[in-house]
């Protein structure tokens, strides 16, 4: 299958000379198949070790600052990826402002703090729930289970411009 794109093709098109097998074959993306990628933000790690945790792509590159991935179905509209956070692990508060983000644990338990301009608002989601956080709004999630906690993350661009944190947040100073 030849990879040159025709004009206007969206990711999702059927290349041409693609054998119907071979396109949807392109559109599967196995668990097995990918590792998780503890480099994805690795930086945030560097500075505090509570901030290691790894990323599983599946749909598009996240929202981690991951320029490419070759082993990804690639994203039209929204990307889609595992995260894996230790327990007492900790994703900073950040923002993104150009996309919804959505957290639906899998495994564990997870506390989502989320805020903005001085309102604060935090929930405890288990196994099998989910928050969607608007645009704009500054989201943060910890592991407060005993175990690794896995969460889907779906995020509504095919490529969301990386994160900010708050400008009080020691992570705002650092260099990616």
């Amino acid at each position: 299958m030849d990879d040159v794109t025709r004009p206007n093709q969206r990711s999702w098109d059927r290349p041409e000379g693609a054998s119907f097998e071979d396109w949807m074959k392109t559109r599967i993306a196995r668990v097995s198949d990918r590792p998780y990628d503890w480099n994805a933000l690795k930086f945030q790690a560097d500075f505090d070790p509570k901030y290691r945790r790894a990323q599983k792509r599946f749909i598009g590159t996240g929202g981690t600052g991951v320029k490419s991935d070759t082993n990804v179905i690639p994203a039209e509209h929204f990307t889609l990826s595992n995260m894996i956070i230790p327990a007492g692990g900790e994703g900073p508060m950040h923002l993104h402002v150009d996309a919804e983000e959505v957290f639906f644990v899998l495994r564990g338990k997870i506390k989502v703090m989320v805020e903005k301009d001085g309102e604060y608002f935090e929930a405890i989601l288990g196994e099998r729930d989910c928050i969607s956080v608007p645009p704009g709004v500054y989201r943060g999630e910890i592991n407060i289970g005993e175990e690794d906690a896995i969460m889907m993350v779906m995020i509504g661009s095919p490529k969301p411009i990386t994160p900010t944190y708050p400008a009080d947040h020691p992570l705002a100073k650092i260099k990616r």
